[in-house]
């Protein structure tokens, strides 16, 4: 299983990022529709020693897969049979939009990093969620303890943020029915505008608003998460700490992408050809670490779900955040690097760790 890093460096290395993504998943989604699913799905699936109780919700295993790979629900249980015990769709936003102009997606491979800029494209929140009902009433057929299908939405860039609560609930109203945990997007540094609402003035009525809209068209309580970025201020994250327990919030995902480029080894002039955009991978492990230790410290060790993402790249890394106070992990950028057995591998090893 370890002949995928090879395979990268042979296959995918010189090929446009977006392309080789693109071509990766629909093998994934390929292999999903052949009789080679089931075998799949039977092969990758998580140790029952790894199953988690949070957010009202049974997870086959703590690590999960981030949003940003499938932004459009198009392959949820394909990625699930890869042995992700959920997978965060999106961001999906009101409206669909193509999202910024190509290129948009560049490798760092000395770093293990990835910059994108991809601007939230996607098919739109009415689009995506049959998509996801679709998905659910598949995974429930595979019997109990089925992975977990959270949802993570955004603002339409078209939108003045003066009217993104309305915008957010347009989302939420189509999606919330079908998630079973919903999630705020208002860290990726790639829609004009959108990080300012991680302003505790700006975040407490949105976050109220999309959370009894949420409520109100599942008919049922549907977890609410805000996904917050690494590179606010230690105050700023005590802020969001304190909303979060003022607001009753189900959690905190901590943390998207970030702007900085401080400690890379790639060649600067190369990182500056890239251009804009959230660089995600292994430079961010310490900073999403002391994040989650700073967010657990203040929110206490019955308080919210801390979902943390950010440089995970093995069982050890997931292992790592579980003991800082994580109850979840998430990954994505290492699964591009190490390819479809990442999860399972990662989950395999995970549970000798905690035995």
């Amino acid at each position: 299983m370890r002949v995928y890093p090879a395979f990268f460096r042979v296959v995918f290395a010189g090929m446009d990022p977006e392309k080789a993504h693109r071509i990766g998943f629909d093998l994934i989604k390929l292999a999903a529709s052949t009789p080679a699913g089931p075998v799949m799905r039977r092969l990758m699936r998580p140790s029952p020693d790894l199953r988690v109780h949070a957010l009202g919700l049974d997870f086959p295993s703590p690590f999960g897969l981030a949003a940003g790979f499938d932004k459009e629900g198009s392959g949820i249980v394909a990625l699930t049979n890869m042995g992700f015990g959920h997978v965060e769709v999106g961001t999906v936003t009101g409206r669909a939009q193509p999202g910024n102009p190509k290129p948009r997606l560049f490798r760092l491979v000395e770093d293990r990093a990835v910059i994108n800029r991809m601007g939230f494209n996607n098919d739109g929140a009415a689009a995506v969620a049959p998509r996801v009902a679709q998905a659910r009433a598949a995974l429930a057929k595979a019997g109990p303890n089925r992975p977990v299908i959270g949802i993570n939405i955004g603002k339409t860039k078209a939108v003045d943020l003066a009217d993104a609560i309305d915008d957010y609930l347009i989302s939420t109203r189509e999606l919330a029915p079908q998630a079973d945990y919903l999630v705020v997007n208002v860290s990726s540094p790639n829609t004009p505008g959108l990080r300012q609402l991680q302003n505790i003035e700006s975040l407490r009525p949105l976050l109220t608003a999309v959370g009894e809209a949420a409520d109100a068209a599942a008919g049922r309580h549907v977890p609410l998460l805000v996904k917050i970025a690494p590179d606010l201020t230690d105050d700023d994250v005590d802020d969001v700490a304190r909303l979060a327990l003022d607001l009753g919030l189900d959690g905190v995902i901590a943390t998207n992408t970030t702007i900085a480029r401080e400690g890379l080894v790639t060649d600067p002039q190369k990182v500056i050809a890239c251009g804009v955009g959230g660089l995600s991978g292994a430079p961010l492990r310490r900073r999403s670490v002391e994040i989650l230790k700073r967010l657990r410290a203040r929110l206490g060790e019955d308080g919210p779900v801390i979902v943390s993402v950010g440089g995970v790249e093995s069982a050890r890394d997931v292992k790592e955040r579980l003991d800082a106070g994580a109850t979840l992990v998430q990954g994505y950028t290492a699964f591009l690097y190490e390819g479809p057995f990442w999860a399972a591998r990662i989950n395999r090893r995970l549970a000798r760790l905690l035995k």
